[in-house]
């Protein structure tokens, strides 16, 4: 499980988007996010430097990131 801080998310537009890019790293993977607090947990077995350029690429910078 991963939880990220993730910048510039506002609307239902950024989370599918920040949903997409983290599964086409891994189609399974189980993403949940709260626009309030700008985090992003993920349960998913890729790698997590993989996970965080993909969200960047995206357009939403990860301010920080924790694994569990």
């Amino acid at each position: 499980m991963y939880e990220l801080q993730v910048e510039g998310m506002s609307c239902g537009h950024c989370v599918g988007a920040v949903t997409r890019s983290v599964q086409d790293i891994d189609a399974s993977a189980k993403v949940d996010i709260d626009l309030a607090t700008q985090k992003v947990r993920i349960a998913s077995a890729a790698n997590l430097d993989e996970i965080k350029a993909a969200i960047t690429e995206a357009g939403y910078p990860v301010l920080n990131s924790t694994a569990s």
